[in-house]
């Protein structure tokens, strides 16, 4: 039913698919999210939507490689199909005229920062996007971003491409540069930058919204595998996120729990190489 009809290879772990869905196309927001679902005996792997053509009936799916089920899904290729992709999900991104906007994405969170900043800037605001990551081939999407973007840095941890920084320098400098002048700020990547962009802002005053990727198993909210400790209490990601007040947010519990089935998935990641393995070596018919 939901059929892969464009495979692109972004760097040696990051694949993009194009996927034929045309009820998510249709409803899909900036900020939301699907449950993707490879085979019949698959899990259930959140990834949010970095976009979506509705005359197509297509929503653009991008994921890096770091588990057992997102190495099946970079396995597959097109004309092959996904056993259930379900959504949208969660709130979307809160579009307003708001002024002068930051928007930082770090690494894979570049694709859902996309559509943000994208809608961001059609509806008025100002848009600086910083975009980052480890090293250059891990970066995609800069002509795409700086489409969507008034101003665009972008960063590598190790200067092989762009300012050798992490994101939070220029973010920082920017709130120095303009006191008062950024009026919020949204930051997609890994959980431990969204910590440190949080910490950036606080001093300063400014809202900074983060979009979290805890534990995830039904999304519907029934689990509660991915409740977060929040300053007013614990919120289901699910169904009260994925999108949170980056300020609110128990950063040490939340890394905690991210890092909480760390030997499951590498004792996965193993078991589904030896099966690979083992295919490789049965012979073809005949």
């Amino acid at each position: 039913m939901y059929k892969i009809l464009e495979k692109q290879v972004l760097s040696d772990v990051t694949k993009l698919m194009v996927v034929e869905a045309p009820h998510i196309a249709r409803n899909a927001k900036a900020g939301q999210f699907v449950i993707v679902i490879a085979d019949a005996h698959g899990e259930r792997i959140p990834l949010t939507i970095a976009d979506h053509d509705p005359t197509a009936g297509t929503v653009t799916l991008i994921f890096q490689e770091v588990g057992k089920s997102t190495m099946q899904m970079g396995g597959m290729d097109v004309g092959d199909s996904f056993y259930s992709v379900a959504g949208p999900l969660g709130h979307p991104t809160e579009i307003e005229a708001y002024g002068t906007v930051v928007c930082v994405a770090g690494g894979v969170g570049i694709a859902p920062m996309y559509p943000i900043a994208r809608d961001l800037r059609r509806a008025g605001n100002h848009v600086i996007t910083i975009m980052g990551a480890r090293n250059q081939s891990l970066l995609f999407w800069e002509d795409k971003m700086r489409a969507v973007s008034d101003e665009l840095i972008v960063c590598t941890d190790d200067g092989s491409y762009g300012r050798k920084a992490l994101v939070t320098q220029p973010l920082k400098e920017l709130l120095e540069a303009r006191p008062g002048g950024v009026v919020k700020v949204w930051a997609i990547g890994p959980t431990i930058m969204m910590k440190f962009v949080s910490q950036t802002t606080q001093p300063f005053n400014v809202p900074t919204i983060v979009s979290l990727n805890t534990i995830m198993i039904d999304g519907t909210g029934m689990c509660g595998g991915c409740r977060v400790a929040m300053t007013d209490g614990a919120k289901f990601v699910c169904v009260d996120g994925p999108e949170f007040d980056g300020h609110a947010v128990d950063w040490s519990n939340l890394l905690s729990r991210v890092a909480f089935y760390r030997s499951e998935e590498q004792a996965a990641i193993e078991h589904w190489r030896d099966h690979v393995c083992n295919l490789e070596k049965v012979p073809a018919p005949g």
